[in-house]
């Protein structure tokens, strides 16, 4: 080969002319080297963010979301920017919280539920709060591993985050991503959690609709559901009503209501029932739609919509107040330094929790 400008980069030291791979002209052939180099990702702007939001672009969604999620301070600031540029235009979805007990199929319901409502023209968002693992603290499950067909419709969102060990099983800035979303124009919000128990209240403190997944059989099942999370669920739903189980399911149904009969409804002007579906079979979701349809219509004529999203607001508040003070104290210098010295002498017995939380606190406070 004669073209000098077209020679290999390296050649065998005995190489002929004639040693060479057909070249093409006008492609340009990276080095090893240069194709491994790092290209550090350029930082958008807040404007860049508001606007990719606003057209609803996913990949800009997806990258405010982790704007908004980050620990670091130097994003906190700009992530704040953009929730309050976007706020005039978020609101305006119904928000649904599913939960459900262990086997009960949430990712499924939530799928097949899910492409349904895209099917006849919304837009969903899934937030869904994965376990955090203990050893990284990130998320376990994989939601978009799980909700694959959801996953892929282009007018679905899947965004799992770890729940960080959060109260409730919620990532703490669920809320924050719900603005996004919104924004974003999705007018279904999905929020998926962990199922943990009582503690889920903290779900229902941020969405309008709260759904409970249960199993069939509400006898030796029901003995590993709380009384509590009955009481905050706006719906139940038996899933897995298909094949030899359909039988089950609907005496599961009777069974259910009941019991919700005796029980303080979730909703005021609201009766919680049980229902039937086969997420499997995409069995029974137009009929949930309508209830939720129903629920906002009722809520919404009586006031309690809107005074729920008053005290969602509030309850915002105190929950961002319990996190700063959270955050602060541990960042503190002195609690820093003197919290492992406190805690090895309660440990041997030294000093009792008491003292040493007194004494932490009085650090804190000086």
């Amino acid at each position: 080969m004669n073209d000098k400008k077209h020679r290999p980069e390296w050649v065998p030291e005995n190489a002929t002319d004639g040693f060479t791979t057909e070249i093409v002209k006008g492609k340009e052939q990276n080095s090893p080297a240069r194709s491994r180099k790092f290209v550090k990702k350029k930082e958008r702007s807040t404007e860049e963010y508001v606007q990719g939001i606003r057209k609803g672009d996913r990949a800009i969604l997806a990258q405010a979301i982790t704007l908004v999620e980050s620990n670091a301070k130097r994003h906190e600031e700009q992530a704040q920017a953009v929730i309050n540029e976007i706020l005039p235009h978020a609101g305006n979805s119904i928000r649904i919280g599913i939960t459900g007990v262990p086997g009960a199929g949430k990712s499924t319901f939530i799928e097949s539920f899910g492409s349904y409502l895209c099917e006849v023209g919304h837009r969903v968002a899934v937030l869904a709060v994965d376990p955090s693992s203990s050893i990284t603290g990130g998320s376990i499950l994989g939601d978009k591993t799980r909700m694959e067909t959801l996953a892929r419709n282009r007018n679905a969102f899947i965004r799992p985050s770890p729940s960080g060990g959060t109260l409730g099983g919620v990532n703490r800035k669920t809320r924050e991503t719900i603005l996004l979303c919104e924004a974003a124009g999705f007018d279904v919000i999905l929020v998926e959690t962990i199922g943990v128990g009582q503690s889920e209240v903290v779900v229902r403190s941020m969405v309008d609709f709260f759904l409970l997944l249960v199993l069939t059989g509400a006898g030796d099942e029901l003995q590993g559901l709380k009384k509590g999370i009955m009481e905050l669920a706006d719906a139940l739903l038996i899933n897995k009503a298909d094949g030899e189980n359909k039988q089950r399911a609907m005496v599961a149904r009777g069974e259910y209501n009941r019991i919700l009969h005796y029980l303080q409804p979730a909703t005021k002007g609201w009766s919680t029932k049980a229902y039937t579906a086969s997420a499997l079979y995409h069995e029974g979701m137009e009929e949930m739609w309508k209830i939720v349809l129903r629920f906002i219509e009722i809520t919404k004529a009586s006031g309690v919509f809107s005074e729920r999203r008053n005290s969602q607001t509030k309850a915002w508040i105190n929950a961002m107040i319990n996190d700063y003070l959270e955050t602060s104290f541990y960042n503190h210098p002195a609690i820093k330094s003197q919290l492992p010295i406190l805690e090895n002498k309660v440990v041997k017995g030294d000093l009792t929790v008491t003292t040493a939380v007194k004494e932490l606190i009085r650090l804190f406070e000086a």
